[in-house]
């Protein structure tokens, strides 16, 4: 879910309850009805004050333009009408839990279907026409089917990464690979995980990052996003992970940060060198079997961790010393607050989260800095997974 940032005194007060905030977190500009059979594609009308035309926000990549949970775009209305938001177009597509990037009046989005494979298609922003669609062929279902993961946009190529491990680079102008790979099985790996590959593509400079998988662990590999060369890997550095790569701040400085699950061993939070792969600092006491959210910037060297298998949530702060090596503390560690799927929303020091997993449902939740749960809503609304 992208959330519109901007001026929501009004809407959102951590110290109160739930009563006048739920519209904010309505405020999404794509919905999807996910089904066993078919899916859905709704694109929803955003309530911008004044709105005369479609116009939003470029989202080229998982989680928004910064890859932080939040968009610049500001306007949105506070409330919004009885009849609800304007449904501008749909399109019935596979079913899947992925979702689409925009850029520049073009929406992108991997759909799949299980009997021949992944299709790449790009529908108009404002009509909802299909203007073009590549496929290929990688059939097979697994428990849950359909696709998996959000593409990335960066200049004239669209990257994307399928449940079975298929990695591709198109050119938007000739809708035509550049390159692709199979990040299963260029690194040994002969099964995919049990709940499929997940990998949402970074792009950092000239490198596409992803961690690819080799049952039962997994590790991290830069491509030139140009080429698909291999510029660095990792070894199998972790358990098997459903979240994807992140970059976040340390003393100034880009630190990639990678969470791995704790289903064989303790899970760990990993930062890295973007540009080389080296491993700068560790973290091995996360407790969360199935790892689905990356990695949270929360500021100041602070780096949030959530999950719903069973933990929860922690935080650690990394601090550079002065002969350039790196401390890791844990601040808290705690089972009240967490995501099953996501990382949480930051907003004036306060983080929102939906905490409802196979045995909590604590609905939308709110925690602050330092770790306090302030309040939760439970099931009233339930905002269940």
């Amino acid at each position: 879910m992208v959330i519109i940032k901007g001026d929501f005194s009004l809407l959102i007060n951590p110290l109160c309850n739930f009563s006048n905030i739920i519209d904010y977190f309505k405020l999404s500009v794509f919905c999807f009805k996910s089904r066993m059979i078919k899916r859905t594609f709704i694109f929803a009308m955003v309530l911008l004050a004044g709105f005369t035309s479609l116009t939003a926000q470029d989202s080229p990549q998982f989680l928004g333009p910064k890859r932080n949970n939040t968009s610049p775009q500001k306007g949105i209305l506070r409330s919004w009408p009885a009849e609800s938001p304007q449904v501008l177009w749909t399109s019935n597509i596979g079913p899947g839990y992925g979702g689409p990037v925009v850029k520049t009046g073009k929406v992108y989005l991997l759909d799949r279907d299980d009997k021949t494979g992944d299709i790449m298609r790009c529908f108009d922003l404002n009509t909802g026409k299909e203007l073009w669609r590549y496929s290929y062929d990688a059939p097979g279902s697994i428990q849950y089917p359909g696709s998996r993961s959000v593409p990335s946009t960066d200049g004239n190529r669209i990257y994307s990464c399928c449940p079975y491990g298929d990695l591709y680079c198109i050119d938007v102008n000739t809708h035509k690979p550049v390159w692709n790979k199979n990040i299963m099985k260029d690194f040994g790996g002969t099964k995919i995980p049990v709940w499929a590959i997940t990998q949402c593509p970074l792009i950092y400079g000239n490198l596409l990052i992803v961690s690819y998988s080799r049952d039962p662990d997994a590790g991290l590999v830069a491509y030139n996003k140009l080429t698909g060369d291999i510029i660095w890997k990792t070894e199998a550095i972790g358990n098997e992970t459903y979240a994807s790569p992140t970059i976040v701040k340390i003393a100034g400085e880009d630190h990639l940060v990678m969470i791995f699950s704790s289903f064989v061993s303790r899970g760990r939070i990993i930062g890295m060198k973007p540009q080389t792969g080296k491993i700068l600092w560790e973290y091995n006491d996360w407790e969360n079997v199935i790892q689905i959210a990356p990695a949270f910037d929360a500021g100041e060297g602070r780096i949030m961790a959530v999950g719903g298998y069973d933990l929860g949530t922690a935080m650690i702060k990394v601090e550079k010393r002065v002969d350039g090596s790196y401390t890791v503390k844990e601040l808290f560690k705690h089972n009240d607050f967490g995501d099953h799927t996501k990382p949480p929303i930051l907003y004036n020091g306060y983080f929102y989260a939906q905490f409802s997993t196979n045995n909590k449902r604590d609905g939308l939740c709110c925690m602050s800095m330092g770790g306090k749960v302030m309040w939760k809503t439970i099931r009233k609304p339930n905002f269940d997974k």
